[in-house]
């Protein structure tokens, strides 16, 4: 039998390729890195050699600065050769961001779910000066610091369109369960929720590498929050059942190839980690609302560290869908405070 590789995450790359270079992580895949202006300062993007041309995997912010290191890995790693393809694994604008861009100027062919597709379409439209009434009264309801929330009515909201490129009509839709030819591999699509709706990823069949997006990350977990445009969502339950699922595809010898942090191998326990990580911190929370507590009251048990103010809106959405899940659970109650803050209580 052949030895069996060892189940912990192992990081066959111990340092990520520099600014317009790439380094290649198998045959025909290309590893590069583009800045974030933000404390998560980087996202991956890949290239698969199509042999005429590259299939690319996610963008990148639109920036200027972005756009120029984009044009040096053309002339460089991408050796002239066109981008053919855009693939968005989600609609989140550090993926997203130059879709648009490289369908415009290069000609590319944008490929995404078609929930991707229509999210960042939308949201590039949606361009507000202060931000909206259901968004102020979703922070309420949130329990925000009310100095938070007072600088926060009159500030300018981030606007997808700050960071994402015009998006021209027309896509290719990518579904669960399709195969997609990339890279001289046919790879198997395999959506998931929770940090985004409908997230692709894609599971090569010829080899051992997988294209996880935020889906799958080493050593960090993704941002899973509840917004004002559906207060109802429960992404926690979305993500433990992606988790579940893709934990029943993964193999210790899987190369995973996420969009953020270095690529790893140990899929089957990392997965493991992912699920155990938020049962942990539902149980945390639910010990913690023995009196009633509202979202904003509740990062010192989720977090186990202070929040700063850049991650303050990030905490205050994952906060509050940890608690809508254990509500939706029937393991808490929840009712109206004298702030009009929604606070929740551990069912007897």
């Amino acid at each position: 039998m052949k030895d069996q590789p060892p189940e912990g995450l192992r990081y066959p790359w111990d340092t990520a390729p520099a600014e317009g270079e790439a380094i290649e992580v198998a045959p025909g895949v290309l590893w590069m890195r583009l800045p974030l202006p933000m404390k998560l300062d980087h996202v991956n993007i890949y290239a698969l050699d199509e042999g005429t041309g590259w299939t690319v995997i996610d963008t990148g912010f639109a920036s200027k600065r972005t756009r120029a290191i984009w044009k040096t890995l053309m002339q460089g790693p991408l050796q002239r050769r066109p981008v053919e393809r855009v693939i968005v694994t989600h609609h989140h604008p550090d993926h997203v961001g130059l879709a648009g861009w490289l369908q415009a100027e290069f000609g590319a062919e944008l490929l995404t779910t078609r929930t991707a597709w229509l999210f960042a379409r939308m949201l590039t439209l949606d361009d507000q000066e202060r931000p909206a009434p259901e968004t102020i009264a979703f922070y309420q309801s949130a329990g925000m610091a009310a100095d938070v929330l007072a600088r926060r009515r009159d500030e300018r909201p981030f606007n997808f369109a700050d960071m994402v490129a015009p998006m021209p009509l027309g896509y290719t839709r990518l579904r669960q369960g399709d195969s997609i030819a990339m890279g001289g591999r046919t790879w198997d699509i395999h959506t998931g929720n929770g940090h985004a709706p409908e997230h692709a990823t894609f599971w090569s069949r010829d080899d051992n590498l997988v294209l996880a997006g935020d889906q799958i990350l080493p050593s960090i977990s993704p941002n899973i929050g509840v917004y004002a445009t559906e207060p109802m969502a429960d992404p926690i339950g979305d993500w433990l059942e992606s988790c579940e699922r893709f934990a029943g595809l993964a193999r210790a010898d899987h190369l995973v190839l996420g969009g953020h942090k270095l690529p790893f191998t140990g899929l089957p326990m990392r997965l493991r980690q992912l699920i155990e990580n938020h049962h942990g911190a539902l149980k945390r929370l639910l010990a913690f609302i023995d009196t009633p507590k509202s979202a904003g009251e509740c990062f010192a048990p989720l977090f186990k560290r202070s929040i700063g103010e850049a991650e303050y809106g990030l905490a205050l959405v994952e906060a509050v869908a940890h608690l809508s899940h254990l509500y939706q659970a029937g393991l808490a109650t929840r009712d109206r405070g004298r702030d009009g803050a929604w606070v929740y209580q551990r069912k007897e």
